[in-house]
């Protein structure tokens, strides 16, 4: 586990199906920390994750990141949480809800993405880190890009194109992907950038 920018820490899994890494987050920026989207890890991470401060819940970006959930919760007795849309299609138990525009633990507000891959896809943004975490709105692969995934992931490949505009109207200078490589700098222009690629 890294500390890439102040108070938020990734570790990654290699998927030797996609060619790039899922990656995981801790979020403490102050007292109270968070996990988001976790993958597997060793026993040596989970354990700095509670000397660093034990997690206080685990947020989940979509549907299709319950990955390690149900582990994570299990050993830091934390609930999960999930937004409303997306509750439905999953079979963990769950410890709350969220929607868009809520304020999360670890000081992150919800931003819900339309006609994403699954229907509660979010993004979480951390104004303290002056970074967004995404999860399978955009990919960071190859790397220093951002994408979409494969046009088979959605139900119309042209609105996702289109609903990833909502995430420029919030201010952001990293963009912390689930899949493939963070961008930490410029990640707003990397954005627009997408977007100029993709004809949206």
């Amino acid at each position: 586990m890294k500390e890439i920018l102040p108070g938020v820490f990734t570790w990654s899994w290699p998927s030797p199906e996609k060619g790039y890494d899922f990656n995981g987050w801790y979020v403490r920026p102050r007292s109270e920390a968070v996990i988001i989207d976790p993958v597997k890890c060793a026993d040596e991470e989970t354990a700095e994750m509670e000397r660093r401060g034990t997690p206080t819940a685990i947020l989940l970006t979509n549907k299709d990141h319950v990955r390690e959930a149900e582990r994570f919760a299990s050993l830091f007795r934390a609930p999960v949480f999930i937004h409303q849309a997306d509750a439905p299609l999953v079979s963990i138990r769950l410890g709350g809800l969220f929607k868009h525009g809520d304020d999360l633990p670890g000081g992150l507000e919800v931003v819900r993405i339309p006609d994403a891959k699954t229907p509660g896809e979010c993004a979480l943004l951390s104004r303290s880190a002056n970074a967004l975490i995404v999860g399978d709105a955009l990919i960071g692969h190859p790397a220093g890009q951002l994408n979409l995934l494969p046009p088979e992931k959605f139900a119309d490949a042209e609105k996702a194109r289109e609903g990833i505009r909502i995430l420029l109207n919030y201010h952001f200078e990293a963009v912390l992907t689930g899949d493939g490589e963070p961008i930490l700098r410029g990640g707003r222009k990397a954005i627009e950038s997408f977007l100029l690629r993709a004809g949206a």
